[in-house]
């Protein structure tokens, strides 16, 4: 058992244990200083615990119902999702608990009824809300972990269900935030916490994917040389060449996938269009690009 624990703990490296702290304490930061003094809600099993802990005694902690909701839901999820992300997991949401605890009882910063930084303003507390905790989401997921809990699930049930991932997320959400309105009597602020999760989920997807984000374009050309020798010499890298065919005219073409960035878009257009006129360009996003270091 020592050895698997050990094997275990041997593949999280440092950085992703300090990334993983930084995360937690971040989500922790924007859920207290912003969105709880104003009683406006998080998503995921986050908002869920703000509500359970508004509406249950006082010693029911934001801390309690993060960690007895969602530790059983990644534990649930061990098999699916492996035993590494499990344990990164299951840290990221003790630190955000721990993180939250101190902030709300133990710091001498007042969170009981407005925001330090933004006051009462619902506006300002949803938008800095749902920026700063969904920085801290879009860290731990970046870095082998999970904020929330309903992510696996969503993982685990969307394709049963027949959705995508994404719509499972939003449909619990939607149900959260209408029992928020119908338990507090209002919906106002549940309203407003449309506004934090649409702002969370634009900062994760910012994290995860990278702000901006590079291009592929995939030139298909008859003069495959000529092209790649004027790209490589006005960007200074190397691209991959296919071969190809095409359907109507039946003829001999080339496939050249290349990698650039949004401000190198207008020049290798021009470069094309220059020495191949008829030739077909198609630029996609790419969300990350992943290389060996060997030589």
């Amino acid at each position: 058992m020592t050895q698997k624990i050990k094997k275990l703990f041997s593949k999280i490296c440092l950085k992703n244990i300090i990334m993983l702290t930084i995360a937690g304490i971040i989500n922790a930061f924007g859920v207290t200083f912003f969105l709880s003094p104003v009683k406006l809600y998080d998503s995921g099993i986050s908002g869920t615990s703000m509500l359970l802990s508004q509406l249950t005694p006082e010693w029911l902690s934001l801390s309690f119902f993060l960690i007895l909701l969602n530790v059983p839901l990644f534990l649930y999820g061990l098999k699916k999702q492996g035993k590494v992300f499990t344990v990164c997991a299951i840290y990221t949401v003790i630190v955000y608990s721990i993180a939250a605890w101190l902030i709300t009882d133990i710091l001498p910063v007042d969170v009981s009824f407005a925001s330090p930084l933004a006051g009462q303003d619902l506006l300002l507390c949803a938008l800095f809300g749902g920026l700063i905790s969904g920085m801290g989401s879009g860290l731990a997921i970046r870095f082998g972990g999970a904020m929330d809990g309903i992510e696996v699930m969503a993982v685990i049930f969307a394709q049963r269900l027949g959705i995508t991932v994404g719509t499972f997320v939003m449909g619990y959400n939607i149900v959260l935030y209408i029992l928020c309105g119908i338990a507090i009597h209002s919906w106002i602020l549940p309203l407003y916490s449309i506004v934090t999760y649409m702002a969370a989920l634009k900062t994760v997807d910012y994290i995860v994917e990278g702000i901006d984000r590079s291009k592929a374009a995939y030139i298909i050309t008859s003069k495959p040389d000529e092209v790649c020798a004027a790209l490589s010499e006005q960007f200074g890298q190397g691209m991959t060449i296919i071969d190809a065919k095409g359907y109507y005219s039946n003829s001999e073409k080339s496939l050249i996938y290349f990698v650039l960035n949004r401000f190198q878009l207008s020049s290798m257009r021009n470069i094309v269009h220059t020495i191949d006129k008829s030739a077909y360009i198609s630029i996609t996003e790419i969300a990350d690009i992943y290389k060996s270091n060997h030589k």
